[in-house]
């Protein structure tokens, strides 16, 4: 099963994602970006003001590739539990905010097409909902991936692919303090996790 936590920045996902360790000692617990050399190219992007959008969503892209080859799809090859903090989603929201002054037409399509080809799709999302305002002072607004404005677009498009797949996502209110975002994940992730092995044996 894969299943991924999704959120603006300062949602409060990779916190949760860490509390899910204990739980699920077994699993495999990733991320994107990555920690390998694609993904050291996508950190610096990030930290780049002037970064092409449409060059960086293609880093982007790269750390998904290689990130599907050497850790999702060999995981769930063994039937691993895959918990990821981030995946597609991010991209898709993200980039297609980015690219919304780009002479692109429909981003946020035009991404999802691409990933097409050859992604995993999530079994499951947990998304940690909260508003752009107070993501952007937990996040602390210290690249261009963090401010109130860019955020309110980020969230306009998660809603779309919320929207497209309702059945996929399960919202967690993520305004509320740390540990009750916790409490609401663990027990998301345990009711996914229980009906994905009760459709396994099914």
């Amino acid at each position: 099963m894969l299943l991924t936590l999704e959120g603006l920045d300062g949602s409060g996902k990779t916190t949760a994602w860490e509390a899910l360790r204990p739980a699920y000692p077994e699993a495999t617990f990733t991320r994107e970006p990555t920690d390998s050399w694609y993904g050291d190219a996508v950190y610096r992007s990030i930290a780049k003001e002037d970064a092409d959008p449409l060059a960086e969503l293609f880093l982007y892209i790269a750390d998904h590739a290689d990130h599907l080859s050497r850790v999702i799809r060999p995981a769930l090859a063994d039937g691993d539990l895959v918990i990821s903090d981030r995946y597609t989603d991010s991209r898709y929201a993200y980039q297609a905010a980015m690219l919304a002054d780009a002479d692109l037409a429909r981003p946020l399509e035009y991404i999802r097409g691409v990933h097409g080809a050859f992604t995993r799709e999530p079994d499951a999302t947990i998304y940690l909902d909260v508003d752009p305002e107070t993501a952007a002072a937990r996040a602390g607004a210290t690249d261009k991936y963090e401010r109130t404005a860019f955020l309110a677009e980020v969230q306009s498009n998660y809603e779309r692919l919320i929207d497209a797949e309702p059945e996929r996502f399960v919202r967690v209110d993520a305004g509320r303090s740390p540990e009750a975002v916790i409490d609401a994940v663990e027990d998301a992730v345990a009711r996914l996790v229980d009906a994905h092995r009760d459709g396994d044996r099914d």
